[in-house]
């Protein structure tokens, strides 16, 4: 079995993904994929999504929080770790500093989101091993708003 199906890939070549973590008091935002999706169901992961053509990385992050979390967000860090998802650039940003309160804006893309400090990380079955690569590298950046 191939990498990709492990992980339930089932994405377009070229497809660009722009994800969030959001980082209060050690603990990371993360949200939990609705098992009926057809990309990666049942597995925990950073919000965010596609980037629109023509659409900046941290502009298509900030806009994706504000539609699946209702926060937006300001002074985006780009996390120094890569994701590697084959047939995928996807790029990880991080910050401590949005206005709201997160909360779940679509049911039927994500079932359930948590915070989590970097010991509670394994336990959790996420989209893909390097995500929880750029979610650490998150967490040590210690960043402040």
């Amino acid at each position: 079995m191939g990498r990709g199906a492990r992980y339930g890939r089932r994405v377009s070549a070229g497809v660009r993904i722009a994800v969030v973590a959001l980082v209060a008091h050690d603990r990371v935002l993360l949200v939990h994929r609705h098992p009926s999706r057809q990309n990666f169901p049942d597995l925990w992961d950073l919000p965010g999504g596609h980037v629109e053509d023509g659409e900046d990385w941290s502009d298509a992050a900030a806009r994706e929080c504000l539609e699946e979390l209702g926060v937006g967000v300001k002074n985006l860090l780009q996390v120094p770790v890569g994701l590697a998802i084959p047939g995928v650039d996807a790029r990880a940003f991080v910050t401590s500093c949005w206005s709201g309160s997160p909360a779940n804006l679509e049911p039927d893309e994500h079932d359930d989101l948590g915070w989590f400090t970097a010991e509670e990380l394994v336990g959790l079955t996420m989209v893909h091993p390097s995500t929880r690569a750029a979610v650490e590298g998150a967490l040590e950046l210690g960043i402040s708003c």
